[in-house]
């Protein structure tokens, strides 16, 4: 590859890495090229997206973005996943592969500036989705009015129902 093109890739690179949420950083050796093609249809699937970069482009492209903190691990053959959107299911994604590809090695992720080992990953992973957690707290705003109106009818109610029994014991005397 020319030094024109390396430039190109780093710099396409160096945007995605910048716009990620979440950066996952994987071992890839061993893996074949129709599990990896696989995991990519996977990922897309999520909107994420998976490469496999040299080492020294990586080290450039990270450089200004919160994927820097994983340079410690670029070592070995690697592939960076990516996401914009919700960092659960790129995670939940790469964990299940793992799972099935012992070859496949989760190094590390940067998650909001934050290193997280392969076990915070797995931990992750077990989270809901970004729209399963919208939906519940949505759910949790929606209780509170309930409940509250409840509450307030419940007095008029209580107060109809003494009127009421005070009204038929008049009429029984």
């Amino acid at each position: 590859m020319k030094r024109s093109q390396k430039e190109i890739v780093a710099n396409e690179l160096h945007e995605c890495l910048k716009k990620s949420e979440i950066s996952i950083l994987a071992d890839y050796k061993g893996v074949d090229v129709e599990g990896l093609n696989s995991l990519r249809r996977q990922l897309r699937e999520a909107n994420s997206r998976i490469q496999v970069v040299k080492n020294t482009l990586l080290r450039r492209a990270a450089e200004g973005t919160q994927t820097a903190e994983l340079k410690d691990f670029f070592t070995g053959p690697n592939s960076i996943t990516t996401t914009e959107n919700d960092p659960v299911s790129p995670a939940k994604i790469l964990i299940k592969f793992a799972e099935d590809n012992k070859k496949f090695e989760l190094k590390a992720a940067v998650l909001d500036g934050k290193l997280l080992d392969p076990e915070q990953i797995k931990t992750l992973s077990k989270l809901p989705s970004k729209e399963v957690l919208l939906s519940q707290f949505l759910s949790v705003l929606n209780a509170v009015p309930t409940g509250l109106v409840t509450v307030l009818t419940g007095v008029q109610r209580n107060f109809l129902n003494v009127v009421t029994a005070i009204k038929e014991k008049k009429e029984n005397e």
